[in-house]
Parts: structure tokens; C-alpha cells; sequence
């Protein structure tokens, strides 16, 4: 192999590969020049069978970049050699480069983003199963990483699975953003074609099945661009939390999740396990988080447009899409394959031996009459006691001054599972939600 990149071949779906290669890119260009044509030929602009003459020509993708280090064009040489093959004049009649090159993005940019939530909806739906199956597996809750409060391997799940939902749901919106057409010349007035300047726009995009941008300059808006990676960045942050999350549980000494897979840990230590698929998810959202640099850069382009977006979006558009792809492709199979070791998580509730319960008691007190700052002290100095072995029952009965607050019922009605709050209804909406977005999501896909 002879790759620079690794997007050539290590990272990314074949399917999302394909809509950036030159081959797809350059067709996708000569698709957006045809529909011109053969709009200009309807209104009476270019010359009957224009637009059957221009069908029928081909140009390779090595044609026209033969022809740019020439002139130094791509799409010039696009154009000269579109009219050479087809023997029309009207070819790009009228047209500026960018007209050819954002409304191409739009395609290729509308089956990416339907690549993207396509995955993205099959990731949720792992972890709303997972959510469901595990909604009651009582667990420790960790804040700063050390044990807070008991929860449910549910509701952990749950709080995944409405981030992700949220990511797809603005995917839908952004969508909205940049999946329009750009056919309106130099400087964006339409001048070339005179009064027919909108129904250039409008016949010509309707043929590729886009909608106009409201207005442009010589280029598309480049905020839609920016929106786009931004959230493609936060997805990416998503799925790094998500990998994060399943990394710091599957330590040996907390040994909670681990990643389901057969392979070598180490090419020194044959005993290692390592989490390396949700390793390299959070490797490659660094460089996701990174690309939402250059794209909010070419935001503040010249008056009516310049070139510095042109150099940074080719590599900046197919790399965050690959990258994205094979962030979600690794996380699927990392929650379908996780494997959940309920002794373990079992154990760990138990480590601080009912201690994680003190605000339970603390309340109780409060709820006797004592004052918030009086409580927390006697239970902050009873905590103490689990360095001696004791555990919050124990300590609780062996207390002197706190048994004159808190009854043997209430001791024993102090339990993980009674210190749950209202985590099943937090759940069901989480789950409702997550439906309610998986349908929209899936409804406007259909349409």
C-alpha cells in the first residue's frame, strides 16, 4: 500500500468513501452543468439540443485535473472540456465556478448527512435496548470519580441516548442548512441570465432535487458549513463520552463494561483486554473537534467571496465525514458486543458499604427538625467509621446521639433501591423522546 492518509483505507465506511472520491465529485460536477444546460435550452436561452448533446458527453475526473495544472482551473477545464465533447457553447453559460461546485456539495453532502444519521439512528436504538434491558440494575453513580449516589446502568444508559437523540435531531436542522443549490453567477445576481435569472435558478435546481439559497454572493453561505461541522464536532464529543465512559468502567479494578471482542490486547502482554475501539473513538474526536477550527474560519470570506475556503474545505468536508463514519460504525458494534458484568457492578455498590447513602440519612435528620449544616456534620463524622470496618448500618445502631433522631425502621428502610428517586419515569422520557426522534428522523428521510 501506497496511502498517505488513512481515511484512503483504514477509517470510514466504503459507502461514505465513495461519495468523496474524485470520480463521484467530478460526475456530481458535470450532473450540476447538465441540469444548466438543459434548463438554459427550456428558456430559450441556449441552442435547441443543447442539453441531449451535453448529456451524452463525458469527461474523466483525470481530464479535468490534466487540464487545471495547466490552467490552473478545475472547473474552467470542467467547462472547456464539457463544450469540447458536447459541441455546445452553452455549456456553463452564465454560471461562476461556485454555482457548479456548492450546489455539487449539496448532493454529495445531502447522501453524507444521510450516511451519517442512518448510523446515528442505529446507534440509538442499541442503546435504547440496552437502556430498557438494564433499567433496573442498580449501580454506584460516580461524580469526580469518586462514589456519589446509587443509579441504575439504565439511567446511565438513558442520559447517552438522549445526547445522541439531541445530535440527531440538529443533524436534521443543519441539514436544512447546507443541502441547497447555488445557481445564481458572479457576485450572486443572476445577471448573465437577465429577468430569467430565478427560473434558471429554480428549473435548474429542481432537476438535481434541491432548494435554492435564499440569497448568496458569489458563493454559498459558509455558516451553514460551519454549522454543520460544529455539530458533526459535538456528535463526535458525544460519541468521546460515551467511549470515555466505557474505558474508565472496564478497568480492571472496577471491571463494570468491557468491549465484547476477540483480539490481541498486547503484542508484550498476552493477559491484556485493552478498550481500543472506544480508544480510537476518542482519539479521532480530536481531530473532529479540530476541524470545527477551519470551518468557522471560512466564514468571514472577502466582500462577495475569496478562495481561502476553497483549499480547507477539501480536505475538511470528506475528512470530517469519514471520520465521523467510522466514529459511529466503531461505537455500534461497541454497545451491541459490550458485555455488562453484574457481580462486579454488584461488588462495587457495596465498596464504601452503604456509605454512598449518607444524604438519605442527612435528610431524615433534616426532616426531624435539624438544622441542614448540624446534620451534614454528624454525618460527614460518621463517615469516619468505614475506615474502621463499619458499615452505615452498623454505625447508624451504634450512635448514640443519632438514634435519638432515626428509628430502627427508618435504618433498615435506608437501601440502594429505595434511593432511586423517580429514576424510571426520568427513563421513560428519555426513551419517549428518543422514539419521537428516531420517527421524525426516519419520516424525513422517507420523504
Amino acid at each position: 500500500m501506497e496511502y498517505v492518509c488513512p481515511l484512503d483505507w483504514r477509517y470510514g465506511s466504503e459507502e461514505m468513501r465513495r461519495l468523496f472520491r474524485v470520480h463521484n465529485i467530478v460526475e456530481t460536477y458535470v450532473k450540476v452543468e447538465r441540469a444548466l444546460v438543459c434548463t438554459l435550452e427550456e428558456l430559450g436561452i441556449a441552442d435547441p439540443g443543447s442539453c441531449e448533446r451535453v448529456t451524452k458527453a463525458e469527461v474523466k475526473p483525470e481530464e479535468v485535473y490534466e487540464l487545471e495544472r495547466r490552467i490552473g482551473h478545475d472547473i474552467a477545464g470542467l467547462a472547456f472540456l464539457l463544450e469540447e465533447r458536447s459541441g455546445c457553447r452553452f455549456v456553463h453559460y452564465g454560471a461562476t465556478s461556485y454555482d457548479i461546485v456548492d450546489t455539487a456539495w449539496a448532493l454529495i453532502l445531502r447522501d453524507a448527512i444521510g450516511i451519517v444519521k442512518r448510523k446515528l439512528a442505529a446507534l440509538i436504538q442499541e442503546l435504547l435496548e440496552k437502556t430498557l434491558k438494564y433499567k433496573d440494575l442498580v449501580m454506584v453513580g460516580r461524580t469526580h470519580g469518586q462514589h456519589a449516589l446509587p443509579i441504575t446502568l439504565g439511567f446511565k444508559f438513558a442520559n447517552y441516548l438522549y445526547e445522541l437523540s439531541r445530535s440527531l435531531r440538529m443533524l436534521s436542522e443543519v441539514e436544512k442548512l447546507v443541502v441547497r443549490g447555488k445557481i445564481s453567477g458572479a457576485v450572486g445576481t443572476m445577471a448573465a441570465w437577465g429577468d430569467k435569472g430565478i427560473e434558471v435558478e429554480q428549473r435548474t435546481l429542481k432537476k438535481l432535487g434541491l432548494e435554492p439559497h435564499i440569497i448568496s454572493t458569489q458563493v454559498a453561505p459558509r455558516d451553514g458549513f460551519a454549522h454543520l461541522i460544529c455539530a458533526l464536532a459535538v456528535l463526535a464529543s458525544q460519541l468521546d463520552r460515551l467511549a470515555i465512559e466505557i474505558r474508565e468502567l472496564s478497568r480492571p479494578e472496577i471491571g463494570e463494561l468491557q468491549e465484547g471482542f476477540e483480539r490481541v490486547g498486547s503484542s508484550a502482554m498476552p493477559h491484556k483486554a485493552n478498550p481500543v475501539t472506544s480508544e480510537k473513538v476518542s482519539g479521532l474526536a480530536r481531530i473532529m473537534r479540530s476541524l470545527a477550527v477551519a470551518a468557522l474560519e471560512n466564514v468571514p470570506l472577502w466582500h462577495e467571496r475569496d478562495l481561502t475556503n476553497s483549499s480547507s474545505e477539501r480536505i475538511l468536508i470528506p475528512h470530517a465525514f469519514l471520520i465521523i463514519d467510522e466514529m459511529l460504525t466503531s461505537m455500534i458494534s461497541v454497545i451491541r458486543n459490550l458485555v455488562v458484568n453484574e457481580n462486579n457492578i454488584r461488588r462495587n455498590l457495596n465498596l464504601l458499604q452503604g456509605f454512598i447513602l449518607t444524604e438519605a440519612v442527612m435528610n431524615i435528620l433534616i426532616k426531624k427538625g435539624l438544622p441542614r449544616a448540624k446534620a451534614h456534620e454528624m454525618l460527614r463524622r460518621l463517615s469516619k467509621r468505614f475506615s474502621e470496618g463499619k458499615t452505615l448500618w452498623e454505625a447508624l445502631r451504634e450512635d448514640e446521639e443519632l438514634r435519638k433522631y432515626i428509628t430502627e425502621e427508618e435504618v433498615r428502610s435506608i437501601t440502594y433501591e429505595n434511593y432511586l428517586g423517580c429514576y424510571e419515569k426520568l427513563i421513560e422520557r428519555a426513551v419517549e423522546y428518543a422514539r419521537r426522534i428516531l420517527e421524525e428522523a426516519l419520516s424525513s428521510s422517507s420523504s
